[in-house]
């Protein structure tokens, strides 16, 4: 087995964790982002244990900002892999008196914003990028961004902000679910063709299969090559991915069912263990 071929097999075993912790916060109270939390699992693992640089202290250099806040339920998994909260803790997602919110509360190990209102963390992060680079710090900086959000005009003054200023060291992964709270993103108001309206804001823009580490991978590695402008990188997730009971739902943004249906979730997920 080539090194390479090591480190897609150790991502797959990364991201099936990540989903296994994403469907126990969930079972606690029995409802919850569960959807997001298993399609972005592929990426989360990527970004932690292949993409974000670590200082000599072992703390992240590059920053990651999750505009969407409802998404931190993956963040949330990915960093207690990593040990910063302990399983205990993450089953208490989203009950009363835990810091464990559905959106995250200020402050949080890992978190660099709230993320509660939508429409806002792009315009954070590309103030982050260019304090960074005000800095000299050659830091980069990561801002996951959902289809929905795409629909409000800070997000479209941020990425002229962006691309004005050729933030080379700002990437910017899009979400694109196609689905929210009131229904299918096209159907609501369609944001599509994706990539092509980052590229007329400046940005070198992409579009990737979320759960394809190789393809995910190659996306980064574009990126990190990028110079004289932003990267987006258009992500095509699945909501529930990797779990079939779930990915059938009926309304995958937001899961609420008894515990017998976390439970063959769960069954359902060990059964594909890599």
């Amino acid at each position: 087995m080539t090194a390479l071929e090591m480190d897609r097999a150790d991502l797959a075993r990364h991201a099936h964790g990540i989903r296994r912790r994403v469907l126990e916060m969930c079972r606690g109270r029995g409802q919850g982002y569960a959807g997001q939390g298993l399609a972005l699992a592929d990426l989360m693992a990527c970004l932690h244990h292949h993409e974000l640089r670590r200082g000599d202290d072992g703390r992240y250099r590059d920053a990651l900002v999750i505009s969407t806040g409802h998404s931190a339920i993956a963040l949330f998994a990915v960093l207690g892999e990593l040990g910063v909260y302990a399983a205990e803790e993450l089953a208490t997602y989203g009950m009363d008196g835990s810091r464990i919110e559905e959106s995250p509360l200020e402050g949080l190990p890992g978190f660099e914003i709230t993320g509660g209102s939508l429409g806002q963390g792009l315009s954070q992060a590309v103030g982050i990028a260019l304090a960074e680079r005000l800095a000299g710090s050659g830091n980069r900086v990561f801002c996951l961004v959902s289809d929905g959000e795409l629909q409000e005009g800070q997000t479209w003054e941020a990425a002229m902000a962006a691309g004005h200023h050729r933030l080379e060291d700002l990437v910017v992964l899009i979400d694109n679910n196609r689905t929210q709270a009131d229904g299918l993103t096209a159907s609501v108001m369609g944001v599509e063709p994706v990539p092509e309206k980052f590229a007329a804001f400046g940005f070198a823009a992409r579009r990737v299969d979320a759960h394809d580490v190789d393809a995910l991978l190659a996306a980064f590695a574009q990126a990190r090559a990028t110079r004289d402008r932003p990267s987006a990188i258009v992500l095509e997730t699945t909501l529930a991915k990797g779990v079939p009971c779930l990915e059938e739902y009926r309304n995958t943004h937001y899961i609420r069912v008894e515990d017998a249906v976390w439970a063959r979730a769960l069954d359902e997920l060990e059964a594909a263990a890599p």
